[in-house]
């Protein structure tokens, strides 16, 4: 049988990190962040990496274990996820998943082997040649003898997927449709009690991802955009287009009003916890608990139990 973990997901600031620090602390656990943006070093204020005070002596890892200067994709993050998760279970502890990035957590959940290929390989770069000579139509017309059921599938406009089908076709000679298939008939690597959070009346989310935009305003984000500058790393690097380090590098270089960036950070940040509901409301295994006005840790804590208890985990 696959071994049990837990996973707890949700929308930004919606508790994640503190009802995973109280299940670690009740049942021997320890957590591992599902989180794309709290790999990178020095990005603490905005990611919302939890502090040490917040951990409360629960271990965490895949927290800061990236330079910012790097990228990272599911595959890379499954690669490095899944030891940490192994070397939990082999210590007779409870893993915790816990983030945000709902592709990460089910990646890892599930034990997706990713099909080969990279974005800095020898195929990418003669698919991106082809793309900036000819356009995306032939290679379309391409992967549509190749692997019809990607073709249908993908959009025209999506040039990033239809490059990736077409690179793992060539690469390996199996289609990304028959890689992913195959993939999905496997069982999974573990076996996760998903517990999600969200808040009942949208409008309370949107007040609460607001005053944790003008706390991290309050504690410094403006400082952490500049210290990253200062240490070296390239304006288009993948960590300063995440949200709140985009709007406050334009601060930084003068582009833009702290108020406007603050604005914009709150208007992109509950965009971005729309998106993250609408993902994880395709899983059907979530047991969903929802807010309230405030949020109730305590009696999160006991419907959380209740649900593992049900399903075996203690």
């Amino acid at each position: 049988m696959a071994p049990k973990i837990v996973c707890v997901a949700g929308p930004t600031a919606c508790g994640k990190t503190t009802l995973g620090v109280l299940l670690a602390q009740r049942y021997g656990g320890e957590v591992v962040s599902a989180d794309s943006m709290q790999i990178y070093r020095g990005m603490t204020i905005g990611t919302a990496a939890p502090t040490a005070a917040e951990m409360d002596g629960v271990p965490h890892h895949m927290i800061a274990v990236a330079d910012p200067s790097e990228q990272w994709s599911a595959a890379r993050y499954v690669q490095a996820a899944v030891p940490v998760v192994e070397d939990i279970l082999a210590r007779g502890r409870l893993p915790i998943v816990v983030g945000g990035t709902g592709l990460w957590a089910e990646a890892l959940v599930r034990g997706v082997d990713f099909a080969p290929g990279q974005s800095g390989g020898t195929v990418r770069a003669e698919l991106e040649e082809q793309l900036r000579r000819e356009g995306i139509a032939p290679l379309l017309a391409e992967l549509a003898q190749v692997d019809p059921a990607s073709a249908a599938r993908l959009h025209p406009a999506d040039e990033k997927r239809i490059l990736r089908a077409l690179e793992v076709y060539r690469e390996t000679g199996t289609t990304i449709t028959a890689h992913n298939a195959a993939t999905r008939a496997r069982p999974p690597r573990y076996d996760a009690v998903w517990i999600g959070l969200q808040f009942a009346d949208r409008a309370d989310m949107k007040a609460l991802i607001d005053r944790r935009v003008d706390a991290m305003v309050r504690e410094g984000l403006l400082e952490e955009v500049r210290q990253l500058l200062s240490s070296g790393l390239p304006r288009n690097a993948t960590a300063l287009q995440a949200i709140g380090y985009k709007e406050f590098l334009a601060v930084a270089d003068g582009a833009a009003t702290e108020a406007q960036a603050i604005e914009e950070v709150k208007l992109r940040t509950r965009q971005y916890a729309k998106r993250q509901l609408t993902w994880l409301r395709r899983n059907p295994d979530i047991h969903w608990i929802y807010w309230e006005k405030e949020r109730d840790f305590e009696r999160a804590l006991q419907i959380s139990t209740e649900i593992l208890t049900a399903a075996g985990v203690c």
